[in-house]
């Protein structure tokens, strides 16, 4: 040590050496665990390119699908369109897989990584109210009805993005690490009467153990009711998880005008029905997370002066976090038992095991990590923080297994009138096609971002 530096500045230089050394190793390490901002901005350059040049090709696709819409287990020509597209890129293709469901696998030019995309194959039993030239006019049987089919809930917009990833991706190959797997998934709004299938029928028969089993999985969907070029997601629960329920109210059967010598069921399922709407407002803590019950359908008797037998109720329950979803369930048997045997009846209960949707959960780091990604894609302000859905959706079965994303993307004309662009599920759903080609560059830079962290 110089002779003319005091012991008290020599132990400050070492200090301040030491702790520049520790910043110094904290940073590199932090650095080893994002992508390469060089690479990762080159290939950012490459996706939009490749979108811009295969944009007419993506409204080409969503029109063809659009106008041959297929229900649930019966996406047959659906699902060889898709394979062969698939094919043609030099996927490897896997069909048949829960009925109709088909993957695509790429592995690209190094080892690393696997990231999943889901597309769901399925339309809707919907009459199609909107004219345009590529308007769906097709007719089937459903349940025992003569229905309309319709991509009411833009499935065709899905698939014409995964279709379009798919091509990017290839493109890029010889520039990226790991592999990807293509989820073309069937049933996504729930299998017919009497079948299994959608994506816990997907992952039994094996999707998510293919190799390279896949380490995430992104999915997005598509709504009319925010512009298009936005984003919104969450973490944690974004979608709630869901129940239908039965509720057979057993009284005995009476004349109405002697209700005193029965047990009148149409009575004790009225009081189920409003006793049910306290179990949210009144015994649940919903500043958790919120909780909706609802009955859809009442069934029971055949004439003015004839108290029946019995009454069937149909409801669903539908939650944010699981274990509430579960503790609601309770409390609607418990509720619905209680009440009819305070009156003299009974209640048979049950859960429909093919009608349960679990919470769709993003997992919080897999969220955080990819916001950078988001934001570069939709620009500042354009990325927002969703509002959970009560509606339901069983991409939540992958997050089960795997950490999963799942995000929103808009499907509205900027400036548009909100009543102009009817939300899904209805008959004039509609989206501007802009949103394919946004679709495409989210869930591509989701991807590759994901496969080129270090």
């Amino acid at each position: 040590m110089n002779k003319n530096v005091s012991a008290k500045e020599g132990y400050k230089r070492a200090t301040e050496f030491l702790g520049a050394v520790f910043l110094g190793a904290v940073a590199l390490a932090c650095l080893m665990y994002l992508p390469d901002a060089r690479a990762d901005e080159g290939l950012s350059q490459q996706i939009d390119a490749s979108v811009s040049a295969i944009t007419a090709r993506l409204i080409e696709t969503r029109r063809h699908i659009h106008q041959h819409p297929e229900l649930g287990n019966r996406e047959i020509e659906t699902a060889a369109y898709v394979a062969t597209r698939l094919k043609s890129l030099g996927y490897e293709v896997h069909t048949g897989i829960a009925v109709t469901g088909v993957v695509g696998v790429m592995r690209f030019a190094r080892a690393g990584r696997a990231v999943a995309l889901r597309s769901e194959l399925d339309a809707l039993p919907v009459a199609e109210q909107v004219n345009v030239p590529f308007k769906s006019t097709v007719r089937t049987l459903y349940d025992g009805s003569d229905v309309g089919v319709m991509h009411a809930c833009g499935h065709d917009a899905h698939m014409a993005i995964l279709l379009g990833v798919a091509e990017v991706l290839a493109g890029l190959r010889d520039s990226l690490s790991g592999s990807v797997e293509l989820i073309f998934q069937p049933s996504e709004e729930g299998a017919p009467t009497g079948e299994t299938g959608g994506a816990a029928r997907m992952i039994k028969e094996g999707v998510l153990d293919i190799e390279p089993k896949p380490n995430a999985i992104f999915g997005l969907h598509v709504f009319s009711q925010f512009d298009v070029g936005t984003v919104a997601t969450r973490a944690r629960g974004l979608m709630a998880g869901s129940d239908d329920f039965k509720i057979i109210v057993k009284g005995r059967q009476t004349h109405g005008a002697q209700p005193w010598n029965g047990v009148d069921p149409i009575v004790i399922a009225s009081q189920i029905i409003l006793g049910l709407q306290t179990i949210p407002s009144r015994q649940l803590d919903i500043t958790r997370a919120p909780v909706v019950i609802t009955v859809g359908k009442i069934s029971g008797g055949v004439k003015s002066n004839i108290i029946p037998d019995s009454v069937e109720l149909i409801g669903t329950v539908r939650a944010l976090e699981s274990d509430m979803l579960t503790d609601a369930l309770v409390r609607v048997e418990r509720t619905a038992k209680d009440i009819a045997a305070s009156a003299g009846g009974s209640v048979d209960f049950s859960v429909d095991p093919n009608l349960h949707y679990k919470v769709t959960f993003n997992d919080p780091a897999l969220t955080q990590q990819m916001q950078p990604t988001l934001q570069r894609v939709a620009g500042l302000g354009h990325v927002l923080d969703a509002i959970p859905v009560t509606g339901g959706e069983d991409f939540a079965e992958y997050q089960q297994r795997i950490p999963g994303l799942f995000v929103f993307i808009g499907g509205r004309t900027s400036g548009a009138q909100a009543a102009d662009f009817p939300p899904n599920h209805s008959p004039r759903f509609q989206i501007d096609e802009a949103a394919l080609g946004f679709g495409v560059r989210t869930l591509t830079n989701l991807s590759v971002d994901y496969l080129m962290a270090r």
